[in-house]
């Protein structure tokens, strides 16, 4: 039976991590390794300046005191005799759309699975509701994952929209849209009246196409984004070459 290692970024606690598993269950032997706490925004930062415990709870997942990437390093590295054959990060409570990929621990995990040579996938509901749909979506998608074939060091990267299962329109291969600036910080006092910010909302969004992950999931459509870890923006070496040339 396949094995598949589950992590998320919303904590170990969190009811989507449990409705993936419950989904997953019937179809894998699964192992969960998931921050100890609510780590959104984590991206795919690493704990180097101190040990990390590895905590086994009664349900029988594990919490880390550390990161999304810490969760999947530690589940691949080590902790057990034999490396799963895929990992899968979520079910993330809110979508991780366009740029939300720069920041997420959510497709950290997926990445940090992919960077230590698993297959990987991140997946997330848009919404809060109906995680139940989502886990019908990632068993689906687990059923079929040794018929997929990917270029190495490469995840995907699912949305699926807040709906119950019936309205699922179906499924999308898309692109990542792109968002706008994000707002200025909201300014507040602490207690002391020590001034203090809380980070803004993500901007509004810049690039929306028909082809888009915003796009799909907004028509109701599963989004599945092929993402790379390789950031190299290949186009443009000749040009920054050109530029380099032009003062040395």
């Amino acid at each position: 039976m396949r094995r598949l290692l589950l992590s998320n970024d919303d904590g170990v606690h969190a009811p989507g991590l449990r409705a993936l598993y419950e989904a997953l269950e019937p179809h894998a032997r699964l192992r969960v390794v998931a921050p100890d706490r609510d780590r959104s925004g984590a991206s795919n930062s690493l704990t180097l300046g101190r040990p990390l415990a590895l905590t086994s709870l009664d349900n029988g997942f594990y919490c880390v005191d550390g990161t999304p990437a810490d969760c999947v390093y530690l589940g691949v590295n080590g902790v057990w005799d034999e490396k799963p054959d895929l990992v899968i990060s979520g079910i993330n409570h809110g979508g991780n759309l366009g740029d939300d990929v720069l920041y997420s621990g959510t497709v950290a995990a997926a990445m940090e699975g992919r960077n230590l040579g698993m297959p990987a996938i991140a997946m997330s509901l848009v919404g809060s509701r109906h995680f139940d749909t989502a886990g019908r979506v990632a068993a689906s998608l687990v059923g079929a994952a040794d018929l997929l074939s990917l270029p190495p060091r490469s995840l995907l990267n699912v949305n699926v929209p807040d709906l119950p299962w019936e309205d699922i329109r179906g499924v999308r291969v898309t692109r990542m849209g792109y968002r706008g600036p994000a707002e200025r910080p909201m300014e507040v006092r602490d207690p002391r009246g020590r001034l203090r910010y809380w980070i803004a909302a993500a901007g509004q969004n810049a690039d929306d196409g028909p082809d888009t992950d915003f796009a799909a999931v907004e028509a109701g459509y599963v989004s599945i984004t092929p993402l790379q870890t390789d950031l190299t923006q290949r186009t443009a070496i000749a040009d920054v070459q050109g530029w380099l040339d032009a003062f040395t």
